[in-house]
Formats: structure tokens, C-alpha cells, sequence
């Protein structure tokens, strides 16, 4: 049986590395490569737990905002503690 063909991840530039209170996290918005897909985005602690969010962004700054708005309302602890899906 075939597999599913492996396709390119175009990664934003928005996606970056965010540290504050002294905790970093990886912050990575990406879409598939080559179309006008909508974004994902997810945040890995540095014990690889991952927050990621149910939603598709049609615009890579609303992800990333979105992030920022999550930080703001439960503080970079709450992606370490106890990553959750959004």
C-alpha cells in the first residue's frame, strides 16, 4: 500500500524562540509549502511538550498574536506545566 507522499512545511517567519520569566519556548507557525494554506500554530517547551491550537490562521501575524495573547492571559509557565490543546 502507498503511502501519503511527504510535502514541503514552509515555516513563517514569524516563528521564532520566546523567553521570558526565564522559560523558552519555540514558537512555530507553518502551513504547507507551495499553496495558500492556512497556519499552524504550536509552541514546544524545552522538554518537547507541545501546545498546539485546533485552529488554521488564514494570516501568519493573527498566529502569532494569538500566542501573544495566550502569554499575556496565563504566562509562560502555563505552556511548561501543563501544555494544553487551544
Amino acid at each position: 500500500m502507498a503511502g501519503i507522499p511527504a510535502r514541503a512545511i514552509e515555516a513563517s517567519p514569524l516563528s521564532r524562540s520566546v523567553t521570558r520569566d526565564g522559560i523558552t519556548v519555540d514558537v512555530r507557525i507553518y502551513r504547507f509549502a507551495g499553496i495558500n494554506d492556512a497556519w499552524t500554530l504550536e509552541v514546544i517547551d524545552s522538554m518537547s511538550g507541545q501546545t498546539v491550537w485546533d485552529k488554521a490562521y488564514a494570516d501568519d501575524q493573527v498566529a502569532f498574536d494569538t500566542f501573544e495573547d495566550a502569554l499575556d492571559e496565563h504566562g509562560m509557565r502555563s505552556f511548561v506545566e501543563q501544555p494544553v490543546q487551544h
